[in-house]
């Protein structure tokens, strides 16, 4: 199934903790209807998709996703064996070009 068809969804929890931000943040944003959510047995499920669109608007909130967030792991992320680089070909090109 592709993205469209079964969207990723978070808890009101799993989205603070992965935003580092408080879920009365997040309830506030489902108040202001900011976000995209659906309520499965009682619960709220917010769309991921537009938990991150959300989430890049706010100064304040996009902050915190990098300072307590998934963001503080970013720079952990980057490949730094180009072996595994997933573009080779030009992590080469530029390789030659600074030699």
């Amino acid at each position: 199934m592709d993205q469209a068809t079964n969207p990723i969804r978070l808890s009101v929890s799993e989205a603070a903790r992965m935003f580092g931000i408080s879920e009365k943040t997040i309830r506030r944003a489902i108040q202001n209807k900011e976000i995209n959510y659906i309520v499965v047995a009682g619960r709220y499920k917010i769309n991921f998709e537009s938990l991150v669109k959300w989430s890049q608007k706010k100064t304040h909130v996009k902050n915190k996703n990098e300072k307590y967030g998934i963001g503080q792991y970013v720079e952990q992320w980057k490949l730094s064996n180009t072996l595994y680089s997933p573009n080779p070909p030009e992590q080469e090109n530029k390789e030659k070009k600074n030699q």
